[in-house]
């Protein structure tokens, strides 16, 4: 029998990546989605902050890394 993967992805991430606004730090109150690669790049260098956060940071970089952020303007709240 096949071992199922599970995939515990929240789709809910992505609208929360789109709308949250960075706590702290240089860039503290700009929208995430907002975040320039090269900041992100320093924390994959220096190491995502724990629990959501660092998640939610990761997150953001691969999906600037693979030219996605297209994927997130349209989830930004007016």
């Amino acid at each position: 029998m096949a071992k199922q993967e599970t995939n515990f992805f929240d789709p809910n991430l992505l609208v929360e990546l789109a709308n949250t606004k960075m706590p702290f730090g240089k860039y503290q109150g700009y929208l995430m989605v907002h975040l320039p690669e090269a900041y992100l790049a320093w924390f994959k260098q220096k190491g995502f902050p724990p629990g959501k956060m660092g998640v939610m940071l990761e997150t953001l970089y691969e999906i600037k890394l693979n030219g996605l952020t297209y994927l997130l303007t349209p989830l930004i709240k007016k």
